[in-house]
């Protein structure tokens, strides 16, 4: 099956339907991955907070299929944050995943010196080193800041979206401003009874879907790009098999009375939320 494109504000060509290794370990995130590109994934979105970039890269260098086949994304956590330490940060991570250059990298959260950590990744774009550069978590008054006052502009901004937290007006802003939004959690982790939720149900019902592929797709159809996880090789199957139906415009309607405008799992406007991320250290 093959996933459709989506064409980055610098041209870049960019996998719509990818996959997620957030909370896997190291250990696994080989198979898993592995797994994930015979199934027919071409994305891999991973960061350095994850710690299992090696295990993403041994698995690319396996698999057989040609390095400019498959789109990597990885992400800089906020201790890395600033010039000198995003540019040690990067090649950490190039390194790890045993690859010449990242097809995407992101920002991973709004703090710390992420103003010196973009001007890091203006220059690694600009010497070729990676393709597309992009934010993660960042709402529209941080994006429109840091795109008002630098060079580049993020070609993607990765935060979380899904039937309870739908972020339309984030995404108005971002289509205003040219930055692809990428839902992180298009299942809202499993929260909140999703795949339960009756009106979910009823489409899934409908179009002889599962409650994960009417989600996904209805992402697919607001031109959002999505990564889910999982380390079930049926699930991997499944979550690629969305591209068969679509979900009409009533049924959209419908979704849309799901949002809550909230996140289910946590507040960046929070104090104790951004110093709980701030002061978090990985081994990156």
């Amino acid at each position: 099956m093959t996933v459709p494109n989506l064409t980055l504000n610098d041209g870049v060509e960019m996998p719509a339907l990818g996959f997620g290794v957030f909370l896997v370990p190291d250990v696994d995130a080989e198979g898993a991955v592995l797994q994930a590109l015979e199934k027919g994934y071409r994305h891999i979105d991973t960061a350095a907070a994850y710690e299992n970039e090696a295990g993403v890269g041994r698995a690319i260098a396996r698999s057989g299929i040609a390095r400019e086949d498959i789109f990597v994304t990885t992400k800089l956590w906020i201790q890395d944050a600033g010039e000198t330490h995003a540019l040690d940060a990067f090649e950490r991570s190039r390194v790890r995943l045993g690859v010449e250059q990242v097809d995407l990298l992101l920002i991973h959260q709004p703090f710390g010196d992420y103003y010196g950590t973009w001007r890091a990744m203006e220059d690694l774009y600009r010497r070729g080193q990676v393709r597309a550069i992009g934010v993660s978590n960042f709402y529209p008054d941080r994006l429109v800041d840091l795109i008002d006052h630098n060079e580049i502009v993020p070609a993607v901004n990765q935060i979380e979206t899904h039937p309870f937290f739908q972020r339309s007006a984030d995404q108005a802003v971002m289509r205003s401003r040219g930055v692809q939004l990428e839902s992180w959690g298009p299942l809202g982790q499993g929260r909140e009874d999703l795949f339960t939720n009756p009106i979910l149900t009823e489409i899934a019902q409908t179009h002889e879907k599962t409650v994960a592929q009417v989600v996904l797709r209805w992402l697919l159809q607001r031109e959002i790009a999505v990564i889910p996880k999982t380390v079930n090789p049926a699930r991997m199957a499944e979550n690629l098999d969305v591209f068969d139906f679509v979900i009409a415009d009533d049924e959209m309607a419908r979704i849309a009375t799901l949002d809550t405008g909230a996140s289910t799992a946590f507040n960046h406007h929070d104090p104790s939320s951004a110093s709980m991320l701030g002061t978090t250290r990985f081994d990156t």
